[in-house]
Order: structure tokens, then sequence, then C-alpha cells
């Protein structure tokens, strides 16, 4: 009886230690992705804010101009995936974290990877016009050269 409760717990701490790991290698892939976004992010930087991690503009705050609403929606794809982690609104002024945010972003709305969708997408929204996205595309990608 002794040895099987010993085993038993051992097992408990070994799955609760295993489980711990997992959600940590879950959360530290979540906002990563294969794919380097580096210079697309630097440069939608530079036409979001000039690389002011303090800037408004109305609702968008920070290097990367992110609104409440993409907040919101970061924490519903942290959700949907089962993670603990949630941004607030005040991350929006860490450039670390706007840059997590981006990637979380793309990592459920861009499996592809395309640079152009993200762009676009980023100025206009997930139904993005290209015509009126064509300007802010051109300006990022002149940052990217």
């Amino acid at each position: 009886m002794k040895k099987t409760l010993r085993a038993l717990v051992l097992l408990l701490c070994l799955f609760s230690v295993s489980q711990v790991q997992a959600e940590i290698a879950l959360e530290e892939t979540e906002i990563t992705t294969s794919f380097d976004w580096s210079k697309v992010m630097n440069a939608i930087i530079q036409v979001e804010s000039g690389g002011d991690a303090k800037a408004k503009s109305g609702k968008s705050v920070g290097a990367m101009q992110i609104t409440p609403v993409l907040v919101a929606e970061c924490n519903n794809i942290l959700r949907s995936r089962r993670s603990k982690k949630r941004f607030k609104l005040s991350d929006r002024f860490s450039v670390k974290k706007s840059k997590d945010m981006f990637l979380l972003f793309q990592s459920k709305y861009n499996p592809k990877n395309s640079v152009e969708w993200a762009i676009r997408s980023w100025n206009g929204g997930l139904n993005y016009s290209k015509k009126r996205t064509q300007h802010y595309f051109e300006k990022v990608v002149s940052y990217l050269r």
C-alpha cells in the first residue's frame, strides 16, 4: 500500500512538473514564429510613430500605434489557446509587448507569413482595401529597403 501510494505521489509530481513545463513552453511559443518579422515590425514602427514608444493618435498608442480593439483580439487569441497570459492596455507603450501582439496576430491571421498582407492589415484591418492601404504599404516597403 505504501509503495503504491509513493508511486502515485511520484507520478502526480512528475505530471505536475511536466504540465507546468508544457504550459511555460506553450506561453513562450504562442507569440513566436519561425518567420523573421523583425524588419517588417521595425519598418512599421518607423511609419507609425517614428520609433516613439509614447506616441498617441486617437485611440492608437505606442510605437506600433496599437488600438484597444487589437489588445482585446490578442487576449481572445490567447484565451482560445488556453493561455493564462493577457495583455493590458498599458502594454501598448512597450515596444517588446507591441511586437509580441503583432506576432500573435500574425500567427492567427497570417499563417502563410505574407509580408504584404501583414503590412496592409496592420493599417486597414482584416478586410483591408488595397486602394486605401496603398500609400501606407509603399511607406513601409520603403523602410524595408
